[in-house]
């Protein structure tokens, strides 16, 4: 089962869809994160939590 880690970025009523739209665009590729949820608030502010997928390494056994 992949593991993964989460972070919440706040976007602010003000920002328009473009935007917004760009700053996740980088988070995705330069920090390979990918959208997993978008809520939508009341005031018109948004969150969004983005996940990447945790790689382990595992150690050799010699």
């Amino acid at each position: 089962m992949p593991e993964y880690e989460f972070i919440d970025v706040h976007v602010p009523r003000g920002v328009t869809r473009k935007e917004a739209a760009r700053l996740l665009t980088d988070h995705a590729e330069y920090g390979h994160w990918e959208l997993d949820r978008l809520t939508l608030r009341r005031d018109g502010s948004r969150r969004v939590r983005l996940r990447r997928r945790i790689i382990r390494q595992l150690r050799p056994t010699w």
